[in-house]
């Protein structure tokens, strides 16, 4: 694409040169200049870039944050302290971690440690999704902005040649009704 062309475009939409333009509006006035869309799906496009340890990231963070997790969690606990409080004892045995739990506290503790900074990661990588996002929408919605205001000045100009068309015809229609009223006159 012509760089004058862009140019001009920019200069016309934005009423500002082209190397002021920030870069998504010159992003917007190359699209516009070329005529081609400007949507894309920048989350997917993002998704497929990341690695296997992210992908993991994220999965770990979406199941640490369901319904699933809890109720697992809540089951574990639980056994383990029926298993320790009370079969255990009762089978004879000394249970492996009695009241108060110093060793379910201590797994417990790593597990916070670990699912901390997972799910700390995955909520960066969504912040970040969020933010490409607002700048794509802000950018698609510049376009369909600028191209609105484009329609609207055609739509204005075809008024305007309209009107200047049914003048025309009116000055004929005028012309053409003074003419037949001298002619009823010479009669």
């Amino acid at each position: 694409m012509d760089n004058n062309k862009v140019r001009d475009t920019a200069q016309k939409l934005f009423n500002s040169e082209y190397e002021k333009l920030s870069a998504q509006e010159k992003h917007v006035a190359h699209h516009i200049t070329e005529r081609t869309p400007i949507s894309e799906n920048v989350v997917q496009d993002y998704s497929e870039k990341l690695t296997f340890g992210q992908k993991m990231a994220d999965k770990v963070a979406s199941f640490g944050g369901s319904w699933m997790f809890i109720i697992i969690f809540m089951v574990v606990l639980i056994s383990w302290i029926i298993l320790n409080s009370f079969i255990l004892i009762k089978l004879g045995s000394s249970s492996f971690d009695p009241y108060p739990y110093i060793f379910l506290n201590l797994i417990l503790s790593m597990l916070a440690a670990i699912q901390a900074p997972i799910i700390m990661m995955s909520q960066n990588r969504q912040a970040y999704k969020d933010s490409l996002s607002a700048e794509h929408d802000y950018e698609v919605n510049l376009k369909a902005e600028l191209e609105i205001i484009a329609l609207h000045e055609k739509v204005d100009s075809l008024k305007q040649e309209q009107w200047k068309g049914l003048i025309s015809i009116q000055e004929e229609q005028l012309r053409l009704l003074g003419k037949l009223v001298e002619d009823l006159k010479k009669k």
